[in-house]
């Protein structure tokens, strides 16, 4: 795939009712292909402020993408060849625990997989080279003070930590599994962040999430059935200093890993 050679300062993955960066100017549609398959839609790549940004709708930009259908080898690969070396992901998730109510942001330091037959490995080629990366830290801790940073600069609040637990999906999850979640230590539910965020360190990618709460999970706070009106009106209520943090982050310049 061919690009600019200038680099790309950050890379966004768009989750759930985040499918563009209205803010993004001089935008170029990038069709990438891997050895991995398409990624979910073209690489949106434009400029916020002075400097080069990458999108990438995690779910297709209509959303035509089930959780456990997205090619996630595919979508990492993509931006890793387009010169993106530092990656958001922003991810629609459930709450769990009291701080992490609907409309919270919050930027996770844990994780724990409950995903099962995904491709969650570059390196699982018979007769190809076997790697084992250090997965003590699923996110990128530098990276994650980065975002913390950017957000308080710009005046948007994020709750710092949390465990997210992966769940396989589509459907959402029963109250029992919910409450093995919390007895497990996970405080946000989503169905996106594995194998993503593997997959991301075994590129070498600087990697952090961006958790919007946008329900309640099962059995949690004053949970009662989950619309999608009221899905999409939390992301967006979330969602709305995304901008603000994205520019605060991308003026600091720090999250990189020497």
């Amino acid at each position: 795939m061919g690009g600019s050679m200038e680099a790309i300062g950050l890379a966004v993955i768009g989750g759930t009712g985040v499918y563009r960066l209205a803010e993004l100017d001089d935008v170029q549609a990038v069709e990438a292909d891997t050895p991995y398959g398409r990624p979910s839609g073209p690489l949106r790549i434009g400029r916020l402020g002075s400097h080069r940004v990458a999108f990438l709708a995690r779910h297709g930009e209509g959303h035509s993408l089930p959780p456990h259908r997205v090619n996630y080898r595919a979508n990492l690969w993509a931006l890793h060849a387009a010169g993106a070396r530092r990656v958001l992901a922003v991810n629609t998730v459930g709450g769990i625990t009291d701080a992490f109510g609907p409309r919270v942001l919050a930027c996770p330091d844990q994780l724990i997989d409950y995903t099962w037959g995904r491709a969650s490995s570059f390196w699982d080629q018979e007769g190809g080279e076997v790697l084992h990366v250090d997965f003590g830290d699923p996110y990128t801790p530098p990276l994650r003070t980065a975002v913390l940073e950017a957000a308080a600069r710009a005046g948007v609040a994020v709750v710092d930590g949390g465990c997210y637990g992966a769940t396989q999906g589509p459907r959402l999850e029963t109250k029992a599994e919910i409450a093995r979640m919390r007895r497990d230590g996970c405080d946000l539910v989503g169905m996106t962040g594995m194998p993503e965020a593997g997959l991301a360190r075994e590129l070498g990618l600087d990697y952090a999430c961006l958790a919007v709460v946008a329900n309640w999970a099962a059995g949690c706070g004053d949970a009662a059935e989950i619309t999608l009106a009221e899905v999409l009106a939390n992301v967006d209520a979330a969602g709305a200093g995304l901008p603000a943090l994205l520019r605060a982050l991308l003026e600091g310049g720090q999250g990189r890993r020497e």
